[in-house]
C-alpha cells in the first residue's frame, strides 16, 4: 500500500499531506470519501484503500489492511479506468452472493506513470514499439515525428496516458543508455532540482567550533573513519577509549544541515536512498553535502551525532548508551585494505598519527571478534558474495571481482550495529520510532526448501522451528561443501527486511530491538531516526508529534524506495552482463546450476564472475555442475540463453 493510502487509513491533517497528493485528497474531500475524527481526516467506514490487483479472469481484488478483513472482489465492471498495481479507493457494496465487494472510485497512485520503449522490427518486417521490460507490444507517439524514421533500437520514455514520448535517451546498441535506462525504470535520479542545488551552495562549508559552543568538543579524541577505497561521503567515524571500555560512534548530523519542510529534505524523501552503480553514484543529498559539509573527512572539524557506548570489560554488554551532539576532527582516513594488511602483517610505516590510532584500533578489533561470536549464538552468519563490476570509458564491462567480508569490514559492522541497537532500544516499539525490522521465515517455506534440498541429498532428521531448521540445513551444507550454495536459497526463502513503525525485532541478526541510525548521508529512515532522537533529548513534543503522525506511511514509503534503488543497481549489473555475453555467443563455460526445473538457471565459472543464464536442457538438477554454450542474448530484458552440452564429471571438474 502507498503511503498517501497508509495516510487515509490512519487518518491526517491536510497539512501532512505531500505536494503531489493535494489534488487527489482534495478530490476524495469533494466526493465525500473522507470523513473529520477529532481533527484528522480519514477514510469513511464504506470505504478501504489498498493495492488493486487484477487476475487472469480480469476480477480484481484490493488487498486487506487488517486480520479481520477479507479481500474486497472487483467485478471487471466496477474497475472504472484502474489496471493492475494501481493503489485505489474503494466503496464496498454487497454483492449478490453475499459476499463484500468494492468498486473503484478514485486511482490513488497509478502503478506505471511511463514506460521505457524501444523501436523495432520483427521477422516479418513489422514495425513495432516494444516495452522494454516486458518485450510486449505498446504505443508511442511524437508530435511532428513518425517515430519509423529513428534507428531501429531507439529508446524511449513514454507517458502511459497519452502514449506521448517525454524523452528520447539514446540507441540500445550504445553501452551509455543502460544508466539512463535503469535508472528510468526504477525512477532513480541524478541531476537535482535547481532549487535544491541553490539551497545546498547556501550552507555553510567549514565548521567553526564558536558558532557551536553548545556542542561536545571531542577534537581532542583520534578518531578515525574506516572505508571502501573509492568512497567519497564518510558517514561514521569511531573512537575506543581504553580505559573507559566506551566506544564512541560519531555519525554525519545530517540533520543540523537538512531541516523540515526544506527543499533538500523534500527532494532526499523523493530519493530515500542513494543508488550505487560500479561507476558512478546518484546521492540521496546534492553532493555539496553528502562529500563535503557533511562528510567527516580526516583533518577537519566535522558535526557529529554521537553514540557513547560504555561496554561490560567481561560480558561486552552495553552499561551505559548516550547520544548527544557533537564537534569532531578525525585524525586518518584508513580504508579496508590498509587495516586488513595491518591486522596480517602488523605495520611497517612510521607515522605518528598512525601509530597513537594503532594503540586503540587493534585492541577494539579483538573485542569485535567477540562481539561477532557472541551475536552469531542468536543471529546468523549467511555466506553472501558481492560482485564488483569494473566499467571502462566506453560504458562497458571489462571485470568483476568477488567481495567477502574481512576482518577490517566486520571490525566497522560490529560498531555500526551497537549504535543502531542503542538507537532502537530508546523507544517503545509501538508506532513511536522507525525500526529496521526483519520478521522469522514461515516454518512452510523452511520445509518446503528442505524438501527442494532433498533431492541432491540434504536431509535433516529433527528441529523445533524455523530458526532450528535453518541452523540444521547450514550444517548439512557445511558437510557437503555447499554452504555459499544454500545459504543464497535460504536468503531467497526468507522475509525481506524492511522498516516499520512497529518493532517486531531483526531475526537474521538475532536483535530484539534494532534500527538504522549510522548511515543519514545515504538512507533517509536514519535521517528521521536521527531527528526522533534529538525531540527525546530537547523535550520537543511538537516535533515529535508530527513526526510520528507521519511515521507509519514514511516506513512504507521508504521500504519501497530501498527495493527500487537496489532493483536499479540489479538492473545495470544485469545490463552490462548481457553486453559482455552477446560477445561470447558460441562459446563454452564451465557453470554451476541455481534453480532447476522448467525456469532452470546457471552461474557462469570463469574471469567474469556472477552472470545467470537461462538454461535450455533436459535432467539438471541443483548444484549440477555443467557444461553451457551461450546460444542467444537479448539486450532490451537483459536475458542471456544457454544451452547444456554436457554434465561435467568430478574428474574435469578437479582440472
Amino acid at each position: 500500500m502507498s503511503a498517501f493510502a497508509v495516510q487515509l487509513t490512519n487518518g491526517c491533517l491536510s497539512s501532512d499531506i505531500e505536494l503531489e497528493d493535494k489534488n487527489t485528497f482534495e478530490e476524495l474531500q469533494r466526493i465525500g470519501v473522507l470523513e473529520e475524527v477529532n481533527g484528522l481526516w480519514k477514510l469513511g467506514s464504506l470505504y478501504r484503500a489498498g493495492q488493486l490487483y487484477i487476475g487472469k479472469d480480469g476480477r480484481g481484488y484490493v488487498e486487506s489492511q487488517f486480520k479481520e478483513q477479507k479481500d474486497l472482489l472487483v467485478e471487471p465492471d466496477h474497475l472504472g479506468e484502474a489496471k493492475n498495481g494501481d493503489t485505489v479507493v474503494v466503496k464496498r457494496i454487497i454483492a449478490r452472493r453475499g459476499r463484500a465487494s468494492g468498486k473503484v472510485v478514485l486511482i490513488i497512485t497509478k502503478a506505471h506513470l511511463f514506460t521505457i520503449a524501444y523501436t523495432h522490427r520483427d521477422e516479418m518486417g513489422n514495425f513495432m514499439i516494444l516495452d522494454i521490460k516486458t518485450g510486449e507490444p505498446t504505443h508511442a507517439v511524437m508530435k511532428g515525428m513518425d517515430l519509423k524514421a529513428f534507428k531501429l533500437g531507439t529508446v524511449m520514455k513514454v507517458d502511459v496516458e497519452d502514449d506521448k514520448v517525454l524523452a528520447v535517451f539514446g540507441h540500445l546498441d550504445d553501452p551509455r543508455v543502460d544508466e539512463k535506462i535503469s535508472l528510468a525504470l526504477y525512477n532513480r535520479h541524478d541531476e537535482f532540482p535547481p532549487e535544491c542545488t541553490q539551497e545546498a551552495l547556501k550552507i555553510e562549508s567549514e565548521v567553526s567550533r564558536e558558532e557551536h559552543g553548545d556542542r561536545i568538543d571531542l577534537t581532542h579524541l583520534d578518531f578515525c573513519t574506516i572505508d571502501p577505497v573509492t568512497a567519497k561521503d564518510f558517514d561514521d567515524a569511531v573512537y575506543f577509549d581504553i580505559p573507559g571500555y566506551t566506544l564512541y560512534i560519531a555519525i554525519a548530523d545530517v540533520s543540523h544541515y537538512v531541516p523540515y519542510f526544506t527543499e533538500i529534505d523534500k527532494e532526499a524523501k523523493k530519493r530515500g536512498f542513494t543508488t550505487y552503480l560500479p561507476h558512478k553514484s546518484f546521492p540521496m543529498l546534492p553532493r555539496e553535502l553528502s562529500e563535503n559539509i557533511c562528510s567527516l573527512k580526516p583533518k577537519v572539524d566535522r558535526l557529529a551525532f554521537v553514540a557513547k557506548i560504555t561496554l561490560d570489560k567481561k560480558s561486552l554488554k552495553p552499561l551505559k548508551e548516550e547520544f548527544f551532539e557533537a564537534i569532531i576532527h578525525s585524525k586518518h582516513r584508513f580504508n579496508y585494505e590498509t587495516i586488513d594488511r595491518i591486522l596480517d602483517n602488523g605495520y611497517t610505516g612510521s607515522d605518528p598519527v598512525i601509530e597513537h590510532i594503532l594503540k586503540w584500533l587493534l585492541p577494539l578489533q579483538k573485542i569485535t571478534v567477540r562481539l561477532r561470536k557472541e551475536r552469531l549464538k542468536h543471529g546468523f552468519d549467511f555466506r553472501s558474495e558481492e560482485i564488483k563490476l569494473t566499467i571502462n570509458e566506453a560504458h562497458l564491462l571489462t571485470s568483476t571481482q568477488v567481495e567477502t567480508g574481512t576482518p577490517s569490514h566486520s571490525l566497522i559492522e560490529e560498531c555500526m550495529l551497537l549504535a543502531n541497537q542503542a538507537a532502537a532500544k530508546r523507544f517503545e516499539g509501538d508506532g513511536d520510532s522507525i525500526f529496521r525490522i526483519h520478521e522469522p521465515p514461515q516454518l512452510s517455506k523452511m520445509e518446503a526448501l528442505l524438501t527442494e534440498l532433498s533431492a541432491i541429498g540434504l536431509y535433516v532428521e529433527s528441529y523445533e522451528d524455523a530458526p532450528s531448521l535453518i541452523r540444521a540445513i547450514q550444517k548439512e551444507a557445511e558437510k557437503m561443501g555447499l554452504s555459499a550454495e544454500v545459504d543464497a536459497l535460504i536468503i531467497k526463502s526468507l522475509r525481506q527486511a524492511s522498516y516499520s513503525a512497529h518493532n517486531v525485532g531483526h531475526f537474521g541478526l538475532g536483535f530484539s530491538h534494532y534500527s538504522h541510525f549510522t548511515s543519514p548521508i545515504r538512507r533517509y529512515p536514519d535521517l528521521i531516526l536521527h531527528r526522533l532522537i534529538k525531540t527525546q533529548l530537547t523535550h520537543n513534543e511538537k516535533e515529535a508529534e508530527y513526526l510520528l503522525r507521519n511515521i507509519e506511511p514514511l516506513c512504507v514509503r521508504v521500504s519501497e524506495l530501498e527495493r527500487d534503488a537496489t532493483k536499479a543497481e540489479w538492473d545495470f549489473r544485469d545490463r552490462k552482463f548481457a553486453r559482455w555475453a552477446k560477445t561470447q555467443i558460441g562459446a563454452f563455460f564451465e557453470a554451476e546450476v541455481i534453480e532447476a526445473g522448467e525456469s532452470a538457471k546457471a552461474v557462469l565459472q570463469g574471469e567474469i564472475q556472477g552472470v545467470t543464464v537461462h538454461l535450455r536442457g533436459d535432467n539438471i538438477m541443483l548444484f549440477d555442475k555443467i557444461r553451457v554454450m551461450i546460444t542467444e542474448v537479448n539486450i532490451p530484458q537483459a536475458v542471456i540463453m544457454a544451452e547444456l552440452v554436457n554434465k561435467l564429471s568430478k574428474e574435469e571438474m578437479e582440472l
